[in-house]
C-alpha cells in the first residue's frame, strides 16, 4: 500500500462516519501547488459552496497557492460562502490528510467565518 492509497482508505472510513451523521460536510483537497474545499450537501450529491486558491479572487491576494496562508484565505471565503448559502454547522473531512498546517489553517479560518463543527 502506498502514500495514496492509505490516504484514501482513511478518507473512506471518515467519510463512512460522516454519512451515518446525515450533516454537511466541508471536504478539503490539498496538492502541492493548490488548496481546494468544498461543502457538500448531507445527500452527498449537491455542492453547497466552494473555494480554492484556483479562483482569481484569492490569487490576487496571496502570491503562492501552497502555504498556509493560501490556506487561510480560503478557508475564510469557504466559511462566507457556507453561511450565505444557509449552512450553519458541518461535519470537517480532512480526505486522510493530517489535522496539520494547511488543513488545520483552513479550518480555523472556517471556524473564524462562522462555520461550526
Amino acid at each position: 500500500m502506498n502514500k495514496k492509497e492509505a490516504r484514501l482508505r482513511r478518507a473512506r472510513k471518515t467519510r463512512a462516519r460522516i454519512a451515518e451523521l446525515k450533516v454537511a460536510r466541508l471536504t478539503v483537497f490539498r496538492s502541492n501547488t493548490h488548496i481546494y474545499a468544498q461543502v457538500i450537501s448531507d445527500c452527498g450529491s449537491k455542492v453547497l459552496a466552494s473555494a480554492s486558491t484556483v479562483e482569481p479572487t484569492v490569487r490576487g491576494q496571496v502570491a503562492n497557492g501552497g502555504n498556509v496562508a493560501a490556506a487561510t484565505a480560503v478557508g475564510k471565503l469557504i466559511g462566507e460562502r457556507a453561511v450565505a448559502a444557509g449552512v450553519q454547522s458541518v461535519a470537517f473531512d480532512r480526505a486522510g490528510f493530517q489535522y496539520h498546517g494547511r488543513i488545520k489553517a483552513l479550518a480555523e479560518a472556517a471556524r473564524e467565518s462562522g462555520l461550526k463543527f
